[in-house]
């Protein structure tokens, strides 16, 4: 008998990624998959599928426990509640009641890599979370997602306009990995039928600095971003006078300390372990958007 999956955040970028790699490159039944979200109309591509739609609201624990009956596995896309401290955990915390009350035998969390040795603003939540997860009494699957190389493509093309890359990261390394490979990797553990609790860390084969980096997008374009190494003060007035919310402003600030502190940069092999592939390089996915970058 098979197993019935769900996946939280279904209409967001990662899930609709893992939910693809469920039906395409895993194979499983879209009738065995149960995409979830507080918009369900926005999946009804999904629902034309064959893949069972449902509402999860994760501020309204009715609809978290109808979501979650007759689940087996379920993951749960951690929110990107970060504007009001401890409302994300609050709401992990809710979904993990509801899972014990709906009889859910396993669940998977994304996390991040160390978050009990972490600077960053939002590792509290990941944190709080994997616990709530372990005193639950049900097995679980953690799967930490290093920093995505995706998160460049939001600055880059203007840093590359401007000729400067501001950091406060001064040299700090991380294995930065995609957010498809991430994808891949959680749906393939989500797939399997594996009981026990486990922890993987998703990261990239090798550490990078930003001028590694920058040294990779000359490679591609032609023409490197000049590197700038501020401190975290100047580095948040930059971020501030460009618009940006203080919880944002405060979030990639704390991102910059902890690779410098060196919390990220820990390579695992984990990814490999559960797809059986090479995660892609950053020069391969900066390729791939070379028009992009190219402006």
């Amino acid at each position: 008998m098979s197993n019935k999956l769900l996946v939280t955040g279904a209409a967001g970028q990662l899930g609709q990624r893992v939910i693809h790699h469920l039906l395409e490159t895993y194979k499983v039944a879209p009738a065995d998959i149960v995409a979830a979200t507080r918009s369900p109309e926005k999946l009804s591509d999904l629902a034309a599928k064959g893949v069972v739609t449902r509402k999860a609201d994760f501020d309204d624990a009715v609809t978290l426990a109808d979501a979650f009956a007759g689940i087996d596995r379920l993951l749960i896309i951690s929110t990107d509640s970060l504007d009001t401290p401890g409302k994300r955990l609050a709401q992990h915390k809710a979904a993990i009641e509801a899972a014990k009350k709906a009889g859910v035998k396993h669940i998977l969390y994304t996390s991040m890599p160390s978050p009990d040795n972490s600077l960053v603003t939002f590792a509290p939540d990941h944190l709080g979370t994997e616990q709530a997860i372990q005193a639950s009494g049900i097995t679980y699957t953690i799967l930490r997602d290093a920093w995505y190389m995706d998160n460049f493509m939001l600055s880059l093309p203007h840093n590359l306009q401007v000729g400067s890359w501001y950091t406060a990261a001064h040299g700090g390394r991380a294995p930065y990995i995609s957010r498809e490979d991430c994808a891949l990797a959680i749906a393939a553990a989500l797939a399997s039928s594996s009981t026990g609790n486990a922890t993987y860390t998703l990261t990239g084969a090798r550490s990078l600095s930003i001028e590694d980096i920058a040294a990779t997008v000359a490679e591609i374009v032609g023409k490197p971003p000049q590197v700038i190494n501020v401190t975290d003060e100047q580095l948040a007035a930059g971020l501030t006078g460009a618009g940006l919310p203080k919880f944002v402003v405060d979030m990639l600030v704390s991102a910059d300390a902890n690779i410098r502190a060196g919390n990220f940069d820990v390579v695992s092999g984990d990814f490999k372990t559960l797809t059986g592939r090479e995660p892609q390089t950053l020069k391969s996915f900066l390729e791939e958007r070379k028009a992009v970058l190219a402006g």
